[in-house]
């Protein structure tokens, strides 16, 4: 039976570091035996997966951003349960959530990479976009299982975990009520129609920047130096759940670039070779020739310059993770063999509900299972030759395994998977690969990037199957449920988005006027035709970052989190600093350890509701997009006016923010 609803929550060590000897009590304890897997919970979480997965898609090419879906899926399951009047709903819900947030995962993987083949000039069937989604989601699902443990339940504490924090306080407070429900309803009344405000009608900037000032335009004209920020209440509360510590590590990272790198080489632009200065950014001399003022931007040296060095940072930062995990990775394969070997068949009867995972001979029958279906998929599918199918398959394999936990920490430090970055590098690296085995040309190009949406879509998954996992570990759902349905979660969202892709490649297209952006894809291509068909590749670029991610490593600094500053736009990172101040603020204020730590919990729930306001109105502003519906006032929006607006309206959001949360009192 699951807990009277009245006495629903988490333990106070849920978000703290362990004492030595402590332990970790779940919301639904091992010894409970919730209601997990009903036909409810299973056709409400594929139902939210189709839904989501044709929304994110469309947002996720119209605009480049995909909105994290785990949260207002949770906020839609809590919701529907109380209309229909259930009751102890958290063990299904957890279900719904991580079925239905497959749909986010699998879209990221598919739309950074694949619409690349149409701006290409390439084709795409259905069929191909369908199994590199499928493959890669089953991958990422397969080869995470093996670390739950280590994130989930041996990191304890250490991870801030805020897309997990959040979904978790909606959850909870959902199937609690009473006032910690209205709190998180009220913040995220606020946080989604402050966001709501901005991307649908562009009251105030979503963003606001020096340039606002006349002395910021003079700065960033002559010097290249700009500061941004972004004003959206979901990045505020993302810094908050953060925290000060790794806000200010991944915002130093994008203080480097803008305020060091890029005034640096818009300094010595003017006196660089046009052909040095071409090899350098990677485009050609013709361009540099043809306007050097548009190009020389402070924007588009950061592009050119500051991407290129946090992607080299990332794929360093991950090659020494890989290195300083390699002893857990040791562990996981070891328990494989040795769970092959008939010598755990006993241990998991006596394993604990609510650690009891797919039992690893399953997992390595249907990860061998899904490597031949992909090697079939590529050989005759894509490729002609044997030496290239096991070449793909190896690339695939072998960077997916490695960079599974380089997602998944990602993920846990600052709820961003990078795997636009890690997946540039995949697409560089399988280049380099498929040419000295003699593929190249337009098949290359295919090859290439079909390789890189089975991977992209691997990590993406990992880094969000993590989340679940973590809601599941706090809340006490049984892992081996939620790692047995999410493979259905994966099979509908790889479904839908292939449909949709295709039918907003007929509809809207991703060339020419009037077609959908899909930045990431726009990327991908530009990466890849040089290295396939011949040209410009910034080596020099990823090399330095990579220097750097070992210089930081050296002294002490976390790479990932520092590279993931570089390679993010500094309007994303910098509010991660300013929600990061608020958790210090309101967490140091008093003398009584007892009141800053309920300060700090009513904050928590706080920023969970902005974080779930507004990726529950991203859905919406989604919807109004898909049926063109226009309010957004452009020409406000535009103005210097509404970036001033911005300014004050982010100020009056900390400041309520620090107030609402200074109201806490002990007993809460």
């Amino acid at each position: 039976m699951e807990q009277n609803n009245h006495n629903v929550s988490l333990s106070e060590n849920a978000y703290r570091e362990l004492r030595p000897g402590e332990e970790y009590t779940p919301l639904m304890p091992a010894g409970s035996t919730p209601r997990e897997i009903t036909p409810y919970s299973v056709v409400m979480g594929v139902v939210m997966a189709v839904i989501f997965s044709a929304a994110a898609a469309f947002l996720g090419l119209k605009v480049g951003q995909v909105f994290e879906a785990a949260i207002p899926i949770a906020i839609i399951a809590v919701g529907i349960g109380n209309v229909l009047g259930r009751k102890n709903m958290l063990g299904q819900n957890v279900i719904i959530q991580s079925i239905g947030a497959s749909s986010g995962v699998i879209v990221a993987g598919a739309i950074f990479t694949l619409p690349a083949l149409y701006i290409l000039g390439l084709d795409a069937a259905f069929w191909q976009v369908f199994l590199s989604s499928l493959f890669g989601g089953l991958l990422g699902i397969l080869l995470l299982i093996p670390f739950r443990k280590y994130f989930v339940k041996e990191m304890h504490g250490k991870y801030p975990f805020p897309e997990a924090t959040a979904t978790t306080e909606v959850l909870v407070s959902g199937e609690r009520g009473g006032n910690q429900a209205k709190l998180l309803a009220v913040a995220g009344l606020v946080g989604g129609l402050y966001d709501f405000m901005v991307g649908t009608f562009g009251l105030w900037t979503e963003s606001v920047s020096t340039r606002i000032c006349s002395w910021g335009v003079a700065a960033a004209d002559r010097f290249k130096v700009v500061f941004g920020l972004n004003t959206s209440a979901a990045v505020l509360g993302l810094g908050y759940i953060i925290g000060l510590k790794y806000a200010m590590i991944i915002t130093a990272g994008s203080c480097l670039v803008w305020f060091l790198i890029v005034p640096l080489v818009g300094f010595l632009a003017e006196s660089i070779d046009p052909a040095a200065l071409a090899s350098m950014l990677g485009v050609t001399r013709a361009d540099i020739l043809a306007d050097p003022s548009s190009l020389m931007t402070a924007e588009n040296l950061y592009a050119f310059i500051g991407k290129p060095i946090g992607i080299g940072g990332i794929a360093m930062a991950g090659i020494i993770g890989i290195v300083r995990q390699s002893s857990i990775i040791r562990q996981a394969v070891g328990l494989a063999v040795s769970e092959l070997g008939g010598k755990k068949g006993q241990t998991a009867s006596r394993t604990e509900r609510t650690q009891h995972d797919l039992s690893m001979k399953f997992i390595l029958s249907l990860l061998i299972a899904t490597l031949v279906s992909v090697f079939v998929f590529f050989h005759f599918g894509l490729l002609d030759g044997w030496v290239q199918s096991v070449t793909a398959i190896s690339i695939v394999f072998v960077i997916s395994f490695l960079f599974t936990t380089v997602a998944a920490n990602a993920i846990a430090i600052v709820g961003s998977n990078p795997v636009s970055g890690m997946t540039l590098m995949t697409l560089i690296l399988s280049s380099l690969v498929l040419v000295s085995v003699g593929l190249e040309g337009r098949t290359g190009m295919t090859a290439a990037l079909i390789i890189g949406g089975v991977v992209c879509t691997a990590l993406s998954m990992a880094g969000g199957f993590v989340t679940d996992l973590k809601i599941g570990y706090w809340l006490g759902t049984t892992p081996r449920n939620q790692e047995r349905w999410k493979f259905l979660g994966t099979f509908v969202s790889a479904a839908t988005v292939a449909g949709v892709m295709i039918v907003l490649n007929q509809s809207y297209g991703f060339v020419g006027e009037g077609a959908l952006v899909a930045p990431q894809a726009n990327a991908m291509a530009a990466v890849i035709q040089p290295l396939m068909t011949g040209g410009q590749t910034p080596w020099m670029l990823y090399f330095c970052g990579a220097m750097l991610a070992l210089v930081l490593t050296s002294i002490g600094v976390p790479a990932l989190a520092f590279a993931l500053g570089m390679f993010i736009p500094m309007e994303l990172n910098a509010p991660l600093v300013a929600g990061g101040l608020v958790a210090w603020f309101v967490s140091n204020r008093s003398k009584d350890a007892a009141l800053n730590k309920a300060r700090f919990d009513r904050g928590t729930l706080i920023a969970s509701g902005f974080i779930a306001g507004g990726a529950l109105m991203g859905v919406v502003s989604a919807i109004l997009k898909f049926a063109n519906v226009d309010w957004f006032l452009a020409g406000w929006a535009s103005s210097n006016e509404a970036e001033w607006t911005g300014l004050v309206m982010y100020l009056a959001l900390i400041a309520y923010m620090a107030w609402h949360t200074l109201r806490a009192k002990k007993e809460e």
